[in-house]
């Protein structure tokens, strides 16, 4: 019934065109806000899912990793039992050091990973190579896979078409050696040769190499049970806070444990901060332009107080004038926000299909902007909305409920 009288009203011709105005600006206003919103945030997840794949192509499920120090020992009965939790699918032993990477007499320095066979199994890397292949050898013949920023830094040559692959001398700290005397005795110095490039994101591509974990163990001179982390791969039903928490209690306080999310937490706190910063500025600008509601509603109450008081002669009480008019504020937020979810859903169809608005710089791997749907998105707008409006229907509803007391 309230809804039925804030139709009627709305419908209705006024005497004063401005009310119709004012009413149809709010709806517009309020339409093109929210699909701002919906759009916004529409945006902001699809480069948090490109982000995320793009990580997590580097980044494993859950990483391993000394609470002091650089290095911890395993065992490979340790290892085995590490393998038998449930929702593990793949382990592999990472030792990583910093290092000095030289082509002849270019040099940059490297985050260098020195990766098992099972690091297929837990990394995307391998199916990022857009140069030569993802080979990384063995002790005695070592080869080295580099990102793209690595290679233009020294001017790495991975592709056998081109010419011979480029010969690179690792330069390692050594553990346990060295002298106040002599200092060069820590630090070794070995031959690879490179065998492929990969690119990810800039992060990495300009800053890690990756080669044969037992090349790189036996340049610093660790020990065979010896590693920096274990890298590990989950299960697609694995859950992975229970498999951490398993992992707690079958390692020990040494080892720190970390799921995907915790090893990039400023990463994802960031996004998150950003997203929800974007989305408090549209609402301040939804708020103002529900003034514009208000303003509507003011001149319908003065134009409607015989209206008023012939329904509260009728037994109409003051609550239900302030629902009627209070529906009429819901009903012109719900049609400006039905209207702006249907033109953000609309512009996002086309964007998707169409890949109309395109990125500046031609720096990022793709030249569009993502955009990703989702319905808690469409939720809180929706609520947010409702709840503006609703405040903003508040106060000339309460005086609807006096205006027609006052008349008579």
């Amino acid at each position: 019934m309230n809804f039925l009288f804030a139709w009627r009203y709305f419908k209705a011709k006024k005497s004063a065109n401005a009310i119709n105005i004012i009413a149809w600006v709010s709806v517009t206003v309020i339409a093109i806000a929210t699909a701002c919103q919906i759009l916004v945030l529409s945006v902001f997840n699809g480069f948090e899912d490109l982000v995320k794949t793009l990580y997590s192509s580097f980044y494993s499920d859950i990483k391993v990793s000394p609470v002091k120090g650089k290095t911890f020992i395993l065992t490979s009965d340790q290892l085995n039992l590490i393998n038998q939790q449930p929702g593990i699918q793949a382990v592999s032993t990472v030792v990583e050091e910093n290092a000095l990477l030289q082509n002849e007499s270019l040099q940059t320095f490297v985050d260098l990973k020195g990766v098992d066979s099972n690091y297929t199994h837990v990394s995307g890397v391998s199916t990022k190579i857009i140069n030569g292949q993802f080979s990384l050898g063995n002790a005695d013949d070592p080869e080295i896979v580099v990102g793209t920023g690595v290679k233009d830094a020294i001017e790495i040559n991975a592709d056998s078409k081109s010419g011979p692959p480029s010969v690179l001398t690792v330069v390692l700290p050594k553990r346990g050696t060295g002298s106040i005397n002599d200092p060069s005795q820590s630090l070794s110095e070995g031959n690879t040769k490179a065998s492929g490039v990969f690119a990810i994101q800039q992060d990495f591509d300009s800053k890690y190499a990756i080669t044969n974990i037992n090349f790189l163990k036996q340049q610093m001179a660790l020990g065979p049970d010896e590693y920096s982390a274990l890298e590990i791969k989950l299960t697609n039903a694995a859950n992975p806070q229970s498999v951490q928490q398993g992992l707690i209690n079958l390692l020990g306080p040494a080892f720190l444990i970390q799921t995907r999310y915790q090893q990039n937490t400023s990463l994802y706190r960031s996004t998150e901060l950003e997203k929800w910063f974007i989305f408090a500025v549209l609402t301040l600008i939804l708020i103002i332009a529900t003034f514009n509601i208000i303003s509507s509603l003011t001149m319908l109450v003065l134009e409607k107080q015989k209206d008023i008081a012939v329904l509260q002669s009728m037994g109409a009480n003051k609550q239900r004038i302030v629902n009627i008019f209070l529906s009429e504020g819901l009903l012109l937020g719900s049609i400006g926000a039905i209207s702006g979810i249907l033109l953000a859903i609309v512009i996002c169809i086309l964007q998707l299909k169409f890949k109309l608005i395109k990125l500046q710089g031609g720096s990022f791997l793709i030249d569009y902007y993502p955009v990703k749907l989702e319905l808690n998105d469409f939720i809180l707008v929706a609520a947010t909305i409702g709840i503006i409006t609703f405040g903003a229907a508040w106060f000339p509803a309460r005086k609807a409920a006096n205006a027609g007391i006052l008349l008579n």
